[in-house]
């Protein structure tokens, strides 16, 4: 055999695996793309289904007003949306330190018996029923202070946000390259040092992304909250009452047989999903975007000033 008759062959034998391999790829990606439809589909079906009855009901008065009496129509979720705020904000305040300090430290200080340990309790901990620390947070505190309070639920919903934060960050600082490590230790920079200003600089998306997921999750929580911080037809008073919260009004909305609070409960969802969706869009927009963000309020503050 020559060597025209050998290069025939080879061209003849790449080529067939050529095609072998440009199959094999076409029917990974309409897998692929198959599993994302299957999944977009649930989601989309459920934001179409709460916009289109919930619509309805979202006006001024509904998102500032008290609720009114069973059954009447009229009234709103102002409490809630209020108490949702309130909780969130400080459960996150409680949570996302917690969480991200858990995570720099299992992934940068964790090849030793004490962080095996924490990522063990950390991953069954996440795996934990939502009820079960809401009944966790009404033994510690409401019992032992004898009446429900805010403190009680932002605990409860701190308990369920670091451990989410904590696996999310360490995944993301793992995914830095360890040359980004060894350049800084190069250059003499103390460890923490490398960690602080390169390491969680370059993990910061992911960082981020891993505190919204957890926000979200606490968002809709209700079996803790019902333990916790009880329920109220009022605006806040103090951390140390019951306070309304849009998961806790959705389920009390759900359970009567009206469809005036059907309708409520619906345009309650529809709210429940705004303000997620707008702490998602600013804690990303603030964090990843900063710059931009900065010069934008500048310009306008620029602007407003000029006309005044």
């Amino acid at each position: 055999m020559n060597n025209i008759e050998k290069r025939q062959e080879y061209r003849a034998l790449f080529k067939q695996n050529v095609q072998k391999r440009l199959i094999v790829d076409k029917i990974v990606r309409i897998i692929i793309i198959s599993c994302v439809i299957a999944a977009i589909i649930p989601l989309g079906s459920i934001l179409l289904e709460v916009f289109k009855n919930g619509i309805a009901a979202i006006s001024m008065e509904f998102i500032t007003q008290v609720p009114g009496s069973v059954g009447s129509g009229t009234g709103g979720v102002g409490p809630a949306i209020q108490g949702t705020l309130i909780v969130v904000g400080l459960a996150s305040l409680m949570g996302v330190p917690i969480g991200v300090l858990s995570g720099i430290f299992l992934s940068e200080f964790g090849d030793n018996r004490l962080a095996r340990s924490v990522r063990f309790f950390n991953d069954v901990f996440m795996e934990f029923p939502s009820i079960v620390l809401g009944i966790f947070a009404f033994l510690v505190i409401v019992l032992v202070l004898g009446h429900f309070s805010v403190w009680a639920g932002a605990f409860a919903l701190a308990l369920i946000m670091f451990p989410i934060i904590a696996r999310t960050t360490e995944e993301s600082l793992k995914m830095v390259p360890v040359t980004y490590r060894e350049a800084g230790m190069a250059l003499g920079l103390r460890k923490w040092v490398v960690t602080m200003r390169i390491v969680i600089a370059a993990a910061k998306e992911g960082m981020v992304t891993g505190i919204m997921l957890s926000v979200a999750r606490i968002g809709g929580e209700t079996a803790p909250l019902i333990m916790t911080i009880l329920g109220s037809s009022l605006f806040f008073a103090n951390m140390n009452t019951p306070m309304d919260a849009l998961p806790l009004r959705i389920w009390r909305l759900s359970m009567l047989p009206y469809e005036s609070a059907q309708l409520q409960g619906w345009g309650a969802a529809l709210v429940l999903i705004f303000i997620i969706l707008g702490i998602n869009l600013g804690l990303r927009t603030l964090v990843l975007h900063k710059k931009e963000t900065m010069q934008i309020l500048k310009t306008l503050k620029e602007k407003i000033g000029g006309r005044i």
